[in-house]
């Protein structure tokens, strides 16, 4: 009998998240949720990760309504969320009451699968969230970011999955994502698992499709002993996305592997993104092919289009080659972090100002921050030069604790800030939205009553797509005004029903 291999779907979350920076509204996603949860998969990917900040700064919409919509239209598949351990979906460290509210909030709204990971890989910041999954019942996946450079070896990677599965983890996802994970590297490293770890524990592979390597890779995981892989519909895949669902399943045929994946139903969510993502084409990634060159730079598509946005503010759209080269240097300095948010940020825009400033003449916030130890423990040792520059420039010492160690309790500050805000509805998620967001909670809770904003555009006249807002009736039954985007400038029109002037 052929061994199953799991999938889980990655369409309504990563997915979009690569190739139209996280900018799909949630009517466009509806529509398919019955056939997603009919296919047959693992687990349906569809919250965490950008998608929260996403929500509230772009598309006025909710992100636990999204959540609960999601639950009630898929209540047959698990649901999953990526959450970055200590930092939730923001970019600090939060206190562990607001990690355990977080968390349970996520799971009381629909969360089934927590796939919990840390940029540094340091388990200090992954051990309140597994706590909190499990404190909730839930499945706690915890993610090794994986990444390549002299000091990271297989050895390392599987000497942190056994510390993982002692703290209590009930599956390890191999996350990888730059493309990075080359076929026999991929073998190695998941048989290296699971003769360390044995049937105790469940691994999943995450990959990107970037450098055009990985789909092999997926199929030396297989032979290898994976019990899952993530993929994505074929309409939302493959450039800096991933690899195709019904590709991985038409790969195993006759391999004594198989899925339980039904194609008909996949088919049906693949024509219809088909359909939807030409609107979303200002936001659509320019990576298209094959990015070997990602193995020499490592850097993952999203934060290649960060450095080349910021250089052209800077009126030094030209050195983007300069840049490339700093960047392993720099990443050296920080004791070669992996590339991945936040430190993939914070890497890349201290390369820029390396390169326009001169090297270290200038720190981020960040940066100084990361060498420092606020961020965690980094992999290797970091340039005691440069640290001593980073605690000149934020004027504090390195730290060696555990950084959650160092907040005092936060949530009735945070809940007495959020209150008063016009639009709060006193609800522990909209303080959990304030707390993430402070910045942009007070602007979402004051617009959210006009409802979630679609930023799809017809490809031909450019028009913004509007659908009837949330709590209409539906029947039209008089003329109604909406206002339309052309070019750039809204533009107020009203239409009639048919029959009607």
């Amino acid at each position: 009998m052929d061994r199953i291999i799991d999938i889980t779907e990655l369409a309504l979350r990563d997915a979009h998240q690569s190739l139209i920076a996280t900018r799909l509204g949630i009517d466009d996603m509806v529509p398919v949720c019955e056939d997603l949860d009919q296919a047959g998969y693992w687990s349906i990917e569809c919250w965490g990760g950008a998608t929260y900040d996403a929500c509230i700064r772009f598309l006025n919409e909710d992100p636990w309504v999204r959540l609960r919509t999601f639950k009630e239209l898929m209540p047959k598949t698990p649901l999953q969320m990526l959450l970055r351990g200590q930092n939730l979906l923001g970019y600090r460290h939060y206190q562990d009451e607001v990690v355990d509210r977080f968390v349970q909030k996520s799971a009381e709204n629909g969360i089934d699968v927590f796939r919990i990971f840390d940029a540094l890989n340091d388990l200090r910041n992954l051990e309140r969230s597994v706590q909190a999954v499990k404190q909730c019942g839930k499945h706690a996946q915890v993610a090794i970011s994986y990444t390549i450079s002299p000091i990271h070896t297989t050895a390392k990677f599987v000497e942190q999955a056994k510390r993982l599965v002692d703290m209590g983890c009930d599956s390890i996802c191999i996350k990888d994502m730059a493309a990075l994970i080359k076929p026999h590297a991929t073998y190695d490293l998941v048989r290296g698992i699971k003769e360390a770890c044995g049937d105790r524990i469940r691994i999943q592979l995450h990959a990107h499709a970037t450098s055009g390597v990985t789909m092999v890779s997926y199929m030396k995981a297989v032979e290898a002993g994976v019990d899952g892989v993530d993929t994505a519909v074929s309409s939302m895949s493959l450039g800096p996305g991933h690899n195709p669902t019904e590709s991985f399943a038409e790969m195993l045929e006759n391999t004594g592997y198989t899925t339980r994946i039904d194609l008909g139903r996949v088919n049906k969510v693949k024509e219809h993104f088909a359909k939807v993502l030409p609107r979303y084409s200002e936001f659509l990634s320019t990576i298209t092919g094959a990015e070997t060159e990602i193995f020499r730079s490592q850097i993952p598509g999203g934060m290649l289009s960060n450095m080349e946005s910021q250089l052209k503010q800077q009126g030094a759209g030209d050195r983007m080659r300069d840049v490339l080269e700093e960047i392993p240097l720099v990443r050296k300095d920080t004791g070669y972090v992996p590339l991945v948010t936040p430190t993939s940020q914070i890497v890349g825009t201290q390369a820029v100002l390396n390169v326009l400033m001169g090297r270290y003449k200038v720190l981020t916030g960040e940066f100084a921050d990361l060498m420092l130890g606020y961020y965690g423990l980094t992999p290797g040792e970091r340039n005691p030069e440069v640290v001593e520059q980073a605690r000149r420039h934020a004027n504090k010492e390195p730290i060696e604790c555990r950084p959650a160690d160092l907040l005092e309790p936060e949530w009735g500050k945070l809940r007495a800030a959020a209150l008063p805000l016009e639009g709060c509805d006193g609800s522990d998620e909209d303080v959990l939205t304030y707390a993430l967001f402070p910045q942009v909670a007070p602007k979402f809770f004051a617009t959210r009553s006009e409802g979630p904003r679609n930023l799809g555009r017809d490809p031909v006249t450019g028009a913004s797509e509007t659908s009837i807002p949330e709590g209409h009736p539906g029947k039209i039954t008089g003329p109604v005004t909406y206002t339309v985007t052309l070019s750039g400038q809204p533009h107020k029109v009203t239409v009639a029903p048919y029959g009607q002037e």
